[in-house]
């Protein structure tokens, strides 16, 4: 456990709002398994909302970090994005996707939540335009629009099903795709 307050702060509040939801996770709670007083918590967020966008920015650094290690480790190529998800349905924490747990919870698409959550959710998308762009994909923004919605489809899928399956499904589409399947935005396409 950090010993700073403002890490103890984050990294309790990111582990409660990933197993518990957002909405379900009181202050008390969050000072409780912190350790962390009141005053400290106001003194760092001048409320929850402040401290939910935090927690959103520093999950959205650590998981695209993350992706782009197993990713790189796994050969580098954009499929691998699915071998990396895959990994991460098998482990026994996990619940999701942080960030679609977050826009269902916050459905008001101004809420800052939801914003920071949508804003991540783009960054996973130009990650992926990268990967294809650099494995020499012609339609490489479009298509990373189309592997997303993917790995989305997968990640709720694998809470349902709770097995690291619908990854490799979800591979096998990409895959397809990439082979020359349909145009994923035919209104677009050359």
């Amino acid at each position: 456990m950090p010993r700073n307050a403002r890490e103890r702060l984050l990294a309790t509040a990111e582990e409660l709002f990933y197993a518990e939801g957002i909405k379900s996770v009181g202050v008390e709670r969050i000072l409780t398994v912190s350790g962390v007083g009141r005053a400290s918590l106001y003194r760092h967020f001048p409320g929850k909302d402040d401290l939910v966008v935090a927690v959103l920015r520093r999950r959205d650094e650590n998981w695209r970090a993350w992706m782009a290690e197993r990713v790189s480790a796994l050969g580098g190529d954009p499929l691998s994005v699915f071998d990396a998800l895959a990994e991460r349905f098998a482990r026994a924490d996990f619940r999701g996707c942080a960030f679609i747990n977050t826009m269902v919870e916050s459905a008001d698409p101004d809420s800052p939540a939801h914003r920071v959550a949508a804003e991540h959710k783009e960054r996973v998308v130009s990650y992926v335009a990268r990967l294809l762009a650099e494995s020499g994909h012609p339609h490489a923004d479009e298509t990373a629009r189309a592997i997303a919605l993917l790995m989305d489809g997968a990640i709720v899928t694998a809470v349902r099903e709770r097995t690291p399956a619908p990854a490799g499904r979800a591979r096998a589409v990409a895959a397809a795709l990439l082979a020359g399947g349909p145009s994923p935005n035919p209104g677009t396409a050359d």
